[in-house]
């Protein structure tokens, strides 16, 4: 992994994230600081025409014909950010602020927006140090894009709002300047909406979100690999010409994968006459199911790189200097997509909950109920999947689309809102308690598993049996496991499911 992102004119990537995600700082190219100081030419020749230019030398919103005195302009400036920064809420984790800093120099970087060069400096190295902005989670309508976060978000580097330091302490956007080495900066015509006008918060919550799915969606196929050997399945329904009947190239990758995962297995073919036809849905239709899911993250994936590529401010400069006004700013192409992703891990974790259910069910396992021992005295996991049961209600709620509200603003100048960011919020949890509910069927498999004496375990459903057993004792007596289970999500977060 590079430790260092260069950042270019051509905005950023998913691996990008991933590696400033994993700890890498990043920087402006010469290209960059060359495209970013032309832009900053064309501003101050637009302000020398002494023409209105909405967020130049006007006001915004409902406010955008109100002219403002060119002595005043740093000032309109600066007070856009004060009066934008009113979020709510519990605080973004530092990680995914620390995405939206980087996302939002990317498209600075593009050349487009007529910031200053030492504007973005500055912003560089607060996202580069140790104390990251503080920013609230709940007050983005998603258009004109993340306001209300984003203003947090670049406080600090005015001497003002909070930061969070790396031992999870709040102090001052002033202290922070200070420790830093960095002087307040003072911002010029264009500078704060420049600063303010994208969508980062959502496309960050996104990455996030997108980047953990990548990892759940192989651990969901491994996950019902192991399951499926365990209850003792078949794996017919895995034939490669049956699934290619229906071509769907999810479906295909999640079958290949799955039938991978079974190679060698003795336990698969330790029953050829125990009188079963097929499987239930939960196993039978795990090519289908996952497979969805793995064709909408596709989409999902590349709408999400179109955004990280996007200059989404407003207005805009034209390679002829000229000012345009429009709407990149607005935020449907990511809440669609973050609906989109919303439903598609939910799916992930309601059929798994389901096969979780029909490994502890012992009607439908013919091991011992809950997978304990000695059922009775001792419950085994029958409340673990109780919490899978509670976060997969919980997603369906989350699931619904926010994408499709609207809520007129601003003396109804700004009249259809994307809520993208509560979109991109909500497709994050719903990620969160996926991996859980997927752990939760992980730890299920792996101990009956240990109740089963039917032969060797198939290439890949061993090496899964091995990873979760390093974190997941045997359950021989009832014992407090949610530290288990939570490790083994952690597992998956990180990518450890191949």
């Amino acid at each position: 992994m590079s430790s260092r992102v260069i950042i270019n004119c051509d905005g950023a990537s998913l691996e990008q994230v991933r590696q400033v995600v994993e700890g890498a700082s990043f920087d402006l190219s010469d290209e960059a600081v060359a495209a970013i100081t032309e832009a900053r030419s064309k501003i101050n020749d637009l302000l020398q025409s002494g023409k209105p230019i909405y967020g130049v030398n006007t006001g915004f919103g409902r406010l955008a014909s109100t002219v403002v005195p060119g002595d005043e302009l740093g000032l309109l400036q600066r007070n856009l950010l004060l009066s934008h920064a009113c979020s709510t809420g519990a605080l973004f984790p530092s990680s995914v602020v620390r995405i939206m800093i980087f996302l939002r120099v990317a498209s600075l970087a593009r050349g487009r927006s007529g910031i200053r060069l030492e504007t973005v400096n500055a912003l560089i190295k607060l996202g580069n140090s140790s104390f990251i902005p503080a920013v609230p989670s709940q007050g983005s309508l998603g258009a004109s894009g993340d306001l209300a976060p984003l203003s947090h978000m670049c406080l600090p580097i005015l001497g003002e709002g909070e930061c969070v330091d790396q031992d999870g302490l709040i102090v001052s956007g002033a202290e922070a300047l200070e420790e830093i080495g960095i002087a307040p900066v003072k911002l010029a015509a264009k500078e704060g909406l420049a600063l303010i006008n994208g969508t980062q918060a959502m496309t960050a919550l996104m990455c996030s979100a997108v980047l953990d799915s990548q990892n759940l969606m192989n651990a969901a196929d491994a996950t019902a690999a192991i399951t499926l050997e365990a209850l003792l399945g078949t794996d017919s329904a895995l034939d490669p010409e049956l699934i290619g009947l229906r071509p769907h190239p999810g479906a295909l990758e999640s079958a290949e994968f799955i039938r991978k995962h079974l190679e060698g297995s003795e336990i698969l073919h330790s029953h050829p006459s125990c009188g079963k036809v097929q499987d239930a849905y939960s196993l039978r239709c795990t090519p289908q199911v996952h497979g969805a899911s793995r064709d909408a993250l596709k989409y999902i994936e590349t709408t999400l790189e179109r955004e990280l590529k996007a200059v989404t401010d407003n207005p805009l400069l034209m390679e002829d200097g000229r000012a345009v006004s429009g709407g990149n700013f607005h935020g449907q192409p990511v809440a669609l997509a973050a609906d989109h992703l919303k439903i598609a891990v939910a799916e992930l974790a309601n059929i798994s909950e389901r096969r979780t259910e029909r490994l502890l069910n012992p009607d439908l396992s013919g091991l011992p109920a809950f997978l304990s021992p000695a059922p009775g005295t001792n419950s085994g996991l029958m409340i673990a999947q109780y919490t899978s049961a509670s976060l997969v209600s919980e997603n369906k709620v989350l699931a619904h689309p926010a994408s499709v509200d609207s809520i007129s603003v601003s003396g109804c100048q700004e009249d259809h809102v994307s809520m993208g960011t509560t979109s991109a919020r909500q497709a994050v949890e719903i990620v969160r308690n996926s991996c859980h509910v997927l752990a939760t069927e992980l730890v299920a498999a792996v101990q009956a598993h240990r109740l089963l004496d039917r032969g060797v375990m198939g290439n890949g459903t061993q090496k899964t049996f091995d990873l979760v057993s390093d974190v997941f004792p045997p359950l021989d007596k009832d014992r407090q496991f949610v530290g288990d289970i939570e490790a083994v999500a952690c597992l998956i977060r990180e990518g450890g499911f191949r």
